[in-house]
């Protein structure tokens, strides 16, 4: 593990250069890996390992997903199965069905985990609120995690450039003493950049978190709010948009994404580094309320509960695609379609 300074901090984390994947691929030689699930992390992981060299197969029911599945190439009857038939063969099987599928698929998923199995998940959700997802593996497999810090698909994308996708890991049971072994072994095999030390508990509060706040929830909020307000004043939806959008989007945020918020600031002019300075403040001040709101309606289950109950109602899917489409459908994200067009890339 490298000891790591994080902002005064000191965090272990490990590298690929401290475990390479030479030794990941000698730790999972004897291993069948199983990717129950082809949706979201599903083929980033699935197609990452595979390419790594590791002996994968995928559990996926029929339907749209088994043949994207089978356009990727994964082959029914020889690396792609029903997912009773790849849990049954795998000796580590990597749950990455949504958390309202696990809750589903639980009860016939766990005839399959046998003593000495490995069941991997990518998101704490299921472990944490067990109590209300009804996920409780039995006491002799182990229970590990890795999380990649952002969707499946950037993971794929980044892995073909050469690139990683920073992951947290946990174990949460250690049966057959190698669990961090395989945890590790996997995170270096899925393509992570590098990987630093959570729990369960702690990766499920904080990816709810974040999934609702900076992440989506606040950022659409923020975003729209001064789009509506710049609009109200007069300006053209291309002004609001440019200014509230992809200014942010195209110009700014690999400014401090590369070097970091103050070094994008010193390369801003004179009049925008005063008047971010003098107004982040107000913001922090009204925003942090409601991530604290937002925070303990997460680690108190809430959020987990509201979540169950939207997934399970029948008609959830098309309450979903009707919220979605008036997102779509509003006049910020339409103006959005016609300045990506006119990106020079697209001309």
């Amino acid at each position: 593990m490298a000891k790591m300074n994080f902002g005064g901090v000191i965090e272990e984390v490990m590298t690929r250069e401290e475990f390479p994947l030479e030794k990941a691929r000698e730790i999972l030689k004897d291993e069948t890996i199983a990717v129950i699930g082809y949706g979201v992390q599903g083929p980033g992981q699935a197609c990452n390992l595979r390419d790594n060299g590791f002996n994968v197969i995928v559990g996926q029911r029929q339907g749209k997903t088994f043949e994207k599945a089978i356009n990727d190439g994964w082959v029914p009857g020889e690396t792609l199965f029903s997912i009773e038939e790849a849990a049954d063969k795998a000796t580590i099987v990597m749950c990455l069905l949504s958390d309202a599928a696990v809750m589903s698929v639980w009860p016939t998923l766990q005839k399959y985990l046998t003593p000495g199995k490995a069941l991997y998940f990518s998101h704490g959700f299921a472990i944490t609120w067990s109590d209300r997802t009804g996920c409780v593996p039995s006491k002799d497999i182990d229970v590990i995690m890795v999380a990649p810090k952002g969707s499946g698909t950037s993971l794929r994308t980044m892995f073909l450039e050469g690139r990683g996708l920073n992951s947290s890991y946990a174990v949460y049971n250690d049966a057959t003493g190698k669990a961090l072994d395989r945890t590790l072994a996997l995170g270096i095999g899925i393509g992570s950049g590098y990987l630093f030390e959570t729990t369960f508990q702690r990766e499920a509060t904080s990816d709810l978190t974040g999934e609702r706040g900076s992440l989506m929830g606040a950022i659409q909020g923020l975003l729209s709010a001064q789009y509506e307000v710049l609009r109200e004043n007069g300006h053209s939806p291309s002004e609001a948009f440019n200014e509230t959008v992809e200014e942010l989007t195209q110009s700014l945020m690999p400014l401090f994404a590369a070097k970091g918020m103050d070094w994008m600031y010193a390369n801003c002019s004179t009049t925008a580094q005063r008047g971010a300075l003098d107004w982040m403040g107000p913001f922090h001040d009204a925003c942090k309320p409601v991530v604290e709101k937002l925070y303990a309606s997460v680690k108190s289950g809430n959020e987990a509960q509201i979540s169950i109950d939207a997934n399970s109602k029948p008609d959830y899917r098309a309450g979903l695609e009707k919220e979605l489409a008036a997102l779509r459908e509003s006049e910020m994200w339409r103006t959005a379609e016609t300045v990506r067009k006119l990106r020079p890339e697209n001309n």
